[in-house]
């Protein structure tokens, strides 16, 4: 859980990284950063837990577990909310929409809106796209032949993350079980989802989560977490809706027309500029900014 989570948690918000790397690239006001600055943890760790991992709460993570792995192909909405600072103290709360797409082993597509710069991506097994469609940029890169391999050569690569990559993996229970100290359920709930869900809470050394699950379809519907050593309790909140498991998708579906027609920039983590150089590098031209990627 602890890679899973702190992954999740720790990425202020994770699909508002488009926004974020994008405003890096083209050199968009201090102000405009410093709001979608990512939260850190705070450097002092939160007390040990004693473990406590009740069974039934366990068999509901492993049922959602074999659920998500047995699918060859998904599609969802996952709608992300993120808490930051403000400049008066109260959490400022940032949220995007996301269009998800997947087929095993090889195949992605998330196309993400507001709050923020819309951004695409794409991933069909050799390359991985990362397209803006208001700047018309975009930056492709060769990528691994696996979708756990493509996205974390993403993330290390250009700073490329999805807070609900671990919904896709292989073997999601093992992302959760790694590090996991309590689970317990709270009961359930008809709210979220607008279907009977589960309500599980869990916890590691550094994290509490709140997950809402299917009762019949054991598939995750909503995710709630908050650092045990953050002070601020800022929250980060995952909800994922309009599922289909198996849908047929057809190879085009990973790939955009526009994006390859669009001015190509390095496929690169970002890089702070000065604040001297603002102003010169939103003025500049595609082919003369920065290289930096987008997602």
């Amino acid at each position: 859980m602890n890679k899973c989570l702190t992954s999740f948690a720790n990425n202020r918000a994770g699909l508002l990284a488009s926004a974020v790397l994008l405003a890096a690239s083209l050199g968009l006001t201090a102000t405009v950063q410093a709001q979608q600055a990512p939260a850190k943890a705070p450097a002092k760790p939160a007390a040990k837990l004693a473990p406590e991992l009740e069974p039934k709460a366990v068999a509901l993570l492993q049922a959602m577990s074999a659920k998500l792995a047995a699918a060859q192909s998904m599609a969802f909405t996952a709608t992300v909310t993120n808490e930051a600072p403000s400049r008066i103290g109260p959490p400022l709360a940032y949220t995007t929409v996301s269009e998800v797409a997947m087929q095993r082993p090889n195949r992605l597509r998330v196309i993400t809106v507001g709050d923020g710069a819309a951004s695409e991506f794409y991933y069909d097994g050799q390359t991985m796209t990362a397209y803006s469609p208001a700047e018309n940029l975009v930056a492709v890169a060769p990528a691994p032949p696996t979708l756990a391999a493509m996205l974390k050569q993403a993330y290390d690569h250009a700073a490329i993350y999805f807070p609900f990559d671990d919904v896709m993996a292989a073997d999601p229970y093992k992302s959760i079980a790694e590090g996991l100290n309590v689970a317990f359920v709270i009961g359930q709930s008809k709210v979220v989802g607008s279907v009977a869900t589960d309500v599980v809470a869990i916890a590691s050394d550094t994290l509490f989560v709140q997950l809402w699950i299917g009762v019949d379809d054991k598939l995750p519907r909503m995710m709630r977490a908050v650092f045990r050593g953050d002070p601020l309790r800022l929250r980060h909140q995952l909800e994922m809706s309009n599922w289909k498991l198996d849908p047929v998708l057809a190879a085009e579906a990973f790939a955009s027309l526009n994006a390859a027609k669009a001015a190509r920039i390095a496929f690169a983590a970002p890089q702070p500029l000065p604040a001297s150089g603002r102003n010169a590098a939103a003025r500049a031209k595609p082919a003369g900014r920065s290289a930096s990627a987008v997602k």
